[in-house]
């Protein structure tokens, strides 16, 4: 009995709640007579839309700056490699590494900056990358419109100024999502996406097994240890902001593909709060994430979000509750995590 509570605390009793409402949410979707193959697709073609964002969270929280609510600058680096690739007329597979190339270039240089600021603002951390994050979205409001691009789908027909949404039909819209995509008992297998994710987890693993990966690991769990041992803690940290930085900008690319849609202007300000949710939902804290955190979080919060919509108005015939129970969820685990942080650790 005192080993299943210790369980039980360890994994968080707001973790178990929501999993066992999403297993009530299965058994009434079929109870319900639901197309639950189609719903269960949906989930699946949503891990890794959002895995990637997700994913971004764990080199940020193992070098010791928390949960990186600043990730918003990842994804504006996003934006621009495919706002810059679609304007070269980059498609298909060749866009999409042109506008990761040219993600990652702007990640580079924007997270090194962000992390020398997070090292002067130590014990603020989480704080400050909000504030970064929402001043970052801000600004580029206006960049959007004052950037030089002629591109005639992405600019607007008359003025100055990119369109808020961008299709990305005609350049490499879907390009993972339809990649060796299978169906089985009705349920549709986005092959290449779930490949990118899963090889973007490979990376991702192999780096914190690597030395600097452990130092990095070292620095963000015990600073004045890795101190004594030789090692740059700010150094450290201003790696693993990098990472996910770059990993933040490579996402947005995967989850536009998958969207359909490129979406500027104020849409990325609240991404970083849904990944949050997701890996902590996983089991993640604001100082200890794991790959395998990030798989199970996307699952069971993209799982809630979309089987709660079909079943909850279903049930209740009531708009916009399964919007209400999201935003519950999303921010109610954000508040958990933060009120189990002692002293500046989880």
């Amino acid at each position: 009995m005192e080993k299943l509570k210790r369980r039980i605390k360890e994994f968080g009793l707001p973790r178990i709640i929501i999993l066992a409402f999403f297993l009530f949410l299965c058994i009434m979707a079929i109870v319900r007579d639901l197309n639950f193959p189609a719903l269960l697709s949906n989930v699946i073609a949503r891990m890794p839309m959002d895995g990637v964002l997700v994913l971004a969270m764990v080199p940020g929280i193992l070098c010791g700056i928390g949960l990186n609510f600043g990730v918003s600058i990842g994804i504006i680096a996003g934006l621009l490699g495919m706002t810059i690739s679609m304007e070269m007329g980059a498609t298909g597979l060749v866009g999409l590494l042109v506008a990761i190339a040219i993600s990652t270039a702007f990640s580079t240089l924007f997270g090194y900056g962000y992390g020398a600021a997070l090292n002067r603002m130590k014990g603020s951390e989480m704080t400050v990358s909000t504030y970064v994050g929402f001043s970052v979205v801000a600004l580029m409001c206006i960049g959007w419109t004052l950037l030089p691009f002629k591109n005639p789908s992405m600019v607007y027909a008359m003025g100055t100024g990119l369109r808020p949404t961008i299709s990305m039909d005609g350049y490499y819209g879907a390009i993972l999502d339809n990649f060796m995509k299978f169906e089985i008992a009705g349920i549709t297998i986005p092959t290449g996406s779930l490949l990118f994710l899963l090889g973007m987890c490979l990376i991702v693993w192999l780096f914190l097994r690597s030395k600097t990966g452990i130092a990095m690991r070292a620095a963000g769990s015990n600073p004045l240890y890795a101190e004594a041992s030789g090692i740059s803690v700010n150094k450290m940290r201003i790696v693993g902001t990098v990472i996910s930085t770059i990993i933040g900008g490579i996402g947005i690319i995967v989850y536009s593909q998958s969207y359909g849609f490129m979406q500027l202007y104020n849409a990325p300000r609240m991404m970083s709060f849904s990944a949050i949710a997701a890996v902590l939902i996983g089991g993640a804290s604001a100082s200890k994430a794991s790959i395998s955190n990030v798989l199970l979080g996307v699952f069971l919060f993209q799982g809630i979000l979309v089987l709660s919509l079909p079943v909850v108005n279903d049930v209740f015939k009531v708009q916009n509750l399964s919007e209400i129970m999201r935003i519950i969820i999303t921010n109610g685990i954000i508040i958990y995590a933060l009120t189990r942080r002692k002293g500046g650790a989880s």
